[in-house]
C-alpha cells in the first residue's frame, strides 16, 4: 500500500531539484499523479506546476539558481540549519546515512550530501518514514518563511511539504525560530552549486 503522503513527497522531491529538461518533460506525469486522489499539499503543488508550465525553461533555471545557490537562508541541506558550518555537521550527516540503512536503503553518493531535501523527500515517499522530516521540522518551516519572504514560487512546494507533517505550522518567523532554538547557526555558510539529478537512495 502506498504511504498516505508518498505522492506529494515524491512530487516535492522532483520540484526541488534543478529544473532541467527531464523536469519539464515530466510535468504532465506529476500532474496526473497529484490528480489521482485528494489530500494535503496537492493544491500548492499544482500552483507551482502552473508556474513552471507558464515560465520559459531558461528563466525557471535562472530563478532556481538565484533562489537556492546564493543565500544561506534558503539552503536545501537540512543539517546546515541545525549545525551550520561546524564539525558536528559531519556526525549529523552520518546519522542520515544510518537512518537510510535502517530502512533497507543505501545512500548512493551522486554529488549531493545525504541531507539534501529532495533526497530526504524521496526517501520518505519510498519508505513512508517521517523521521528525518519531523526531526528537521524547524528547518523546513524556516525555509518556507524564507521562500515566502523572497516571493519565490518554490514557497508553494514547501507549503505542500509541511502540509503533510503532523501538527500546525508556526504562524510567523519568530515562532519558527523559537522552534529551531535560534535558527541557522550562521549566515555565511558556503553553498555548493545545485543542479544535480535526484540523489539515488538505492536498495541493497
Amino acid at each position: 500500500m502506498t504511504a498516505p503522503h508518498a505522492v506529494v513527497r515524491a512530487a516535492v522531491a522532483r520540484c526541488l531539484v534543478y529544473p532541467d529538461d527531464e523536469f519539464h518533460a515530466g510535468l504532465g506525469v506529476l500532474r496526473a499523479a497529484l490528480a489521482e486522489r485528494p489530500g494535503p499539499g496537492r493544491g500548492e503543488l499544482r500552483a507551482f506546476l502552473d508556474h513552471a508550465d507558464g515560465t520559459a525553461p531558461d528563466r525557471l533555471r535562472q530563478d532556481y539558481v538565484r533562489t537556492f545557490d546564493f543565500s544561506g537562508r534558503r539552503c536545501l541541506h537540512l543539517t546546515w540549519w541545525t549545525d551550520g558550518d561546524t564539525r558536528r555537521r559531519g556526525r549529523s550527516l552520518v546519522r542520515f546515512k544510518e537512518i537510510y540503512r535502517e530502512h533497507g536503503w543505501e545512500y548512493t553518493d551522486t554529488g549531493e550530501l545525504p541531507d539534501f531535501l529532495p533526497a530526504v523527500c524521496e526517501f520518505s515517499a519510498l519508505t513512508g518514514t517521517d523521521t528525518l522530516l519531523t526531526d528537521h521540522r524547524p528547518a523546513l518551516e524556516l525555509l518556507r518563511f524564507a521562500l515566502v519572504e523572497a516571493g519565490s514560487p518554490w514557497a508553494d512546494v514547501l507549503r505542500a511539504l509541511v502540509a503533510t507533517l503532523p501538527g500546525a505550522s508556526p504562524r510567523d518567523r519568530a515562532a519558527a525560530q523559537a522552534m529551531a532554538r535560534g535558527g541557522p547557526p550562521r549566515e555565511d555558510v558556503g553553498l555548493a552549486p545545485f543542479g544535480t539529478p535526484l540523489l539515488e537512495v538505492a536498495p541493497r
